[in-house]
């Protein structure tokens, strides 16, 4: 196989599980842009965080919210619980990695605030521990994970959305994370602010 051939290949199936994840998680993703719009109308805050690359999108679900997206309209509030070095490293020495984000959570999040979780596997330690702290908190938490969804989707309640991606590549899985954060951004404006 060629090198042309594996960049081929790689558009192939990053294609293939965009239009499969299309055709499964529309009414999703619809449906997780319905309560981020609920929360910010009802003067909420989304709190989002992740791991490696999904922490890269939680920052930049946030940089859209907080600046803007395609189109000029107010700032909206979003936190990533990933960008602070001092917080994250301290909480990891002086507690556990495990608490980096449920910290955050304890001392930011209010009742009906939205957690939105970025996690190719489910199985984040951080991530599930930031969960449980959110439904003890009373946030919404609306999870884009992929593969079989670990051990966040049994932690999920009725409150809440998972958007699995239907994939087990983790790489076909962050592409389609940040797909549907733009959509998330998009249908967000929309609702919002009108066409």
């Amino acid at each position: 196989m060629t090198l042309q051939d594996k960049v081929a290949n790689h558009f192939a199936e990053s294609i293939q599980t965009k239009q499969d994840a299309s055709s499964s998680l529309t009414e999703l993703i619809v449906y997780g842009s319905q309560k981020m719009v609920e929360a910010l109308v009802n003067d909420k805050k989304i709190l989002c965080c992740g791991n490696g690359g999904s922490a890269g999108d939680a920052q930049h679900f946030s940089s859209e919210m907080l600046n803007r997206y395609e189109r000029e309209r107010p700032a909206l509030p979003a936190i990533a619980l990933t960008t602070d070095t001092l917080t994250i490293t301290s909480i990891a020495n002086d507690y556990h990695f495990d608490e980096i984000f449920s910290k955050q959570i304890r001392a930011l999040g209010q009742a009906n605030d939205i957690l939105l979780v970025y996690s190719t596997s489910g199985n984040s330690s951080n991530i599930i521990s930031a969960v449980k702290t959110a439904h003890e908190k009373e946030l919404i938490v609306i999870a884009l994970t992929g593969k079989d969804g670990g051990g966040l989707a049994p932690l999920l309640n009725g409150s809440d959305v998972e958007i699995r991606v239907p994939s087990n590549s983790t790489a076909r899985i962050q592409e389609v994370h940040l797909l549907i954060t733009h959509c998330f951004c998009d249908l967000i404006d929309q609702q919002l602010f009108g066409s």
